[in-house]
């Protein structure tokens, strides 16, 4: 998340638009500067706001105040998180539903593409690409009729379209950004109670299962790559979980950054680790039972 860039850019872009960019910049800077544990004032000059604005701003889109988010930015949390998420997600997989988050809870559906139309590497498929801001940086989507096939953040992909094009190369791609852009605010305007939404992935058996697995890992909890071997019943293979945790073409909404090592250490992210620190931070301080003191 290159925060300089976003920050110059903020006073080109909509209104909507340039609150994303604020709240990104803000929440990367935040991150970055956690040890130093930095005051409201100063994060408010940082991004150019009063710091009555930044506060109210802050909230509204990342739904929890700076100094709570602050608060989270700490390995001893994440620990924490992934020794209260082994008893949630073993009753998720045990009931065969999906984890009790509130970003995740019966409203991300997971179709994945039929072997058939692997072969036919989405002939008769019309996909609309385009680029759209969000809190956590611009993102690149691409969706279809059927659903999201493609959401990745721009500054940690700068070839997103070609990958895209090699993953489909037989379906007609639209560039159309208002179409991400509408995709985006659907999915990001209030994060704390989305709209219902749709995923089309094409993987391997092996990968479909990991993700659909990853869907089960609520907001506020978090596993590691062993513990989902585990739970798709092949505990061996958590080398093979780690490369199609990497592998997922859909960030966020199939949640690979709540994957950590098992020592608590955050481990890798496809979308940058800064970011993964930010979006594991974000939802343990939203689904904290009591403020931290």
């Amino acid at each position: 998340m290159d925060t300089d860039l976003i920050l110059s850019d903020i006073a080109s872009i909509p209104e909507r638009e340039q609150a994303y960019a604020t709240i990104a910049a803000a929440l990367q800077w935040l991150t970055v500067r956690a040890t130093d544990q930095p005051s409201l004032a100063e994060l408010a000059a940082y991004v150019g706001l009063s710091e009555y604005h930044l506060q109210r701003l802050f909230a509204r889109w990342a739904g929890i105040s700076p100094k709570r988010f602050l608060q989270f930015l700490a390995k001893e949390r994440a620990r924490a998180a992934l020794r209260a998420g082994e008893d949630v997600m073993g009753a998720s997989f045990t009931s065969g539903l999906s984890g009790p988050g509130r970003l995740h809870d019966l409203l991300v559906s997971c179709e994945a593409v039929t072997p058939g139309e692997m072969r036919a590497l989405g002939e008769g498929l019309q996909l609309r690409y385009g680029k759209a801001a969000t809190p956590f940086g611009e993102a690149f989507l691409a969706v279809s009729e059927r659903g999201i096939v493609k959401l990745a953040f721009v500054d940690a992909d700068d070839d997103a379209l070609g990958t895209l094009r090699r993953d489909w190369p037989a379906a007609t791609l639209l560039a159309d950004d208002a179409a991400a852009a509408d995709y985006a605010r659907r999915l990001f305007s209030q994060y704390q109670t989305p709209e219902p939404v749709h995923l089309f992935v094409k993987g391997t058996q092996f990968q479909v299962k990991v993700w659909e697995a990853l869907l089960t890992v609520p907001e506020g909890r978090l596993t590691t790559y062993g513990d989902l071997a585990r739970r798709i019943g092949q505990p061996t293979a958590a080398r093979a979980v780690g490369s199609a945790v990497g592998a997922n073409p859909i960030a966020l909404l199939i949640p690979c950054h709540r994957v950590i090592r098992n020592d608590g250490a955050l481990g890798g992210y496809r979308w940058g680790e800064s970011r993964k620190q930010a979006l594991i931070s974000l939802e343990l301080a939203m689904h904290a039972p009591e403020p931290v003191s």
